[in-house]
């Protein structure tokens, strides 16, 4: 339990260990990204189909190249979020990691009311539902780890 305790970031608080929970497990979604079209297909689950019918067949407009480009964009955001993790009291570090929080959730939600290529369940919530939680946590926490 010590080695996996001096892997933890050292800074006090909960937001550095939720960025790196968060970190660790973006990097497990950008490899399903990688090996299945499933995963991403759940979360770009396509516009909801009229309410008197049940989908057949998946309306999922995600093919290989945008599931291998989802994949290298959450992994490219789950280095930008480890780093912060350990370093956030870096200003600088801090700033780039909210920001990919609020880039994720802008994308997650304009393909959700704007260009209808999802629609609200599971594979929608969590990527919503984390996204807007880191935000407003560290919004919170904005003080305390870089100062005004």
């Amino acid at each position: 339990m010590a080695a996996l305790s001096s892997l933890l970031p050292s800074t006090p608080g909960l937001l550095p260990k939720w960025l790196l929970l968060v970190s660790l497990i973006s990097i497990g979604n950008s490899l399903q990204a990688y090996l299945s079209l499933g995963p991403t297909q759940r979360v770009y689950s396509g516009p909801s189909p009229p309410s008197s019918k049940k989908p057949t067949t998946t309306t999922s407009p995600v093919t290989p190249l945008s599931a291998r480009t989802f994949g290298t964009w959450t992994f490219l955001s789950a280095v930008i979020r480890l780093y912060a993790a350990y370093h956030p009291h870096n200003k600088q570090v801090y700033e780039i990691a909210f920001a990919t929080y609020a880039i994720a959730w802008a994308h997650f939600v304009s393909e959700w009311w704007v260009f209808r290529s999802t629609r609200w369940g599971a594979g929608l919530a969590g990527p919503v539902m984390v996204a807007s939680s880191s935000l407003v946590w560290m919004w919170c926490q904005w003080g305390w780890y870089v100062g005004a």
